[in-house]
């Protein structure tokens, strides 16, 4: 109750000073990128940055690059080698170099590296996941996110009385605690708990919303789940709402797994996954992160046309009473301890070997890292470099 009532008196503050941003930009329509490479471009100077200062959060951007091996496949392997069920069943590929882009105002104001080059993106792609679970809600495929997962999907995974319970939300939360196997992955061979290999199995169960645990089984579940809901692949429902309308590129794929096929009404479908663990989950740019990102910057609202349901992005960043520190596959920044320079209010998708967006609505500004994992150190450099003025909308 006492976080539910801070949380809450953080949200009107947020409200205000949205409010109080509108109202000192004089109502001017935001702008928005064409399609594709069209975006425009603004000095950094113009975007309310000291030139010299945001120079060096570049530097110390680039200079913190991942030095790990490019082969993403050895990659995997090594930093999960101690779990069981570690085969790699969905595909992978090299990576590429270090990139990044600092978007103001809607503006680029800086971009370093290939960002076109369509690579891994691991567990950044939850936050494409629990998009589709607002698509679905928006929708009415899913009445209310309190719903038992049981009431919509009924071949078995969920009639046990422990998982019987689990709903919606406690998937997004990554609460649910659900027990079973996916894709021939037990849910405890996801960064098992304990010392003692011989207990993993027999894990202690915990009641559903009452426990977080990071874990892409359960993640892969929602995505198994959404499938049904939707009646059709998650990748086209994510093109045909979100991706197209936004303008991203063709070079995004989402992929599952080898063994990750159902069929629905007559047809055979890939359930996707949601990160690269066993590889599969998104290959996507930069720039096409960047969209995505820009989209949660404006509320869901893609020029004038709201994509996502209204207060959705709102919802995303609830925190979980599990973990006050996600939301809805999104990482937040109560009490500013993540990120002492940015607001409570801002919020960022993660992924495995330095994957990043970054949204500060306050600020209107996005972050975009892809294999610089210190997204803390690049936040501070970059916060440094804000002038106390607003973006130039010119």
């Amino acid at each position: 109750m006492y976080l539910d009532c801070i949380w809450r008196m953080r949200r009107i503050a947020t409200a205000i000073a949205f409010s109080l941003l509108a109202a000192t930009s004089c109502a001017q329509k935001p702008y928005f990128p064409g399609r594709w490479d069209e975006w425009e471009t603004r000095t950094a100077e113009q975007a309310g940055f000291d030139t010299a200062r945001l120079d060096e959060a570049i530097a110390f951007a680039m200079g913190a690059a991942s030095r790990e091996s490019r082969d993403l496949e050895k990659v995997i392997g090594e930093a999960f080698a101690i779990e069981p069920f570690n085969t790699i069943i969905g595909p992978t590929r090299p990576r590429g170099d270090a990139s990044g882009m600092i978007i103001r105002g809607g503006y680029i104001v800086a971009e370093w590296g290939d960002t076109t080059r369509a690579d891994m993106t691991f567990s950044v792609t939850k936050s494409y996941l629990s998009t589709l679970a607002g698509l679905a809600l928006g929708d009415g495929l899913i009445e209310n996110l309190s719903d038992p997962v049981a009431k919509y999907i009924q071949d078995g995974k969920f009639e046990s009385d422990h998982n019987a319970s689990i709903t919606w939300m406690h998937l997004l939360q990554q609460t649910s605690d659900w027990s079973g196997e996916l894709w021939d992955k037990p849910d405890w061979c996801d960064r098992p708990e304990g010392k003692d290999p011989e207990q993993w199995s027999r894990r202690e169960l915990h009641a559903p919303g009452t426990h977080f645990k990071y874990n892409d089984v359960r993640v892969n579940l929602l995505a198994f789940c959404l499938t049904h809901v939707f009646r059709q692949p998650l990748p086209v429902v994510l093109r045909e709402r979100i991706m197209d309308p936004i303008g991203a590129s063709a070079t995004w794929r989402w992929n599952g797994y080898e063994n990750s096929w159902i069929e629905l009404d007559g047809l055979k479908i890939q359930s996707v996954s949601g990160g690269g663990h066993w590889g599969g989950g998104m290959m996507i740019s930069t720039r096409d992160h960047a969209r995505f990102g820009y989209l949660f910057l404006r509320n869901g609202n893609w020029n004038g046309r709201q994509l996502l349901p209204e207060g959705w992005v709102d919802s995303i960043i609830e925190p979980a009473e599990a973990n006050p520190e996600y939301g809805f596959m999104w990482w937040l920044n109560p009490g500013r301890q993540k990120f002492a320079e940015a607001p409570e209010s801002c919020f960022y998708a993660a992924g495995f070997g330095g994957n990043y967006i970054f949204v500060d609505r306050e600020n209107d500004l996005l972050i975009v890292l892809r294999w610089t994992p210190d997204l803390a150190g690049v936040v501070r450099h970059v916060y440094a470099a804000l002038e106390p003025v607003e973006p130039s909308r010119r």
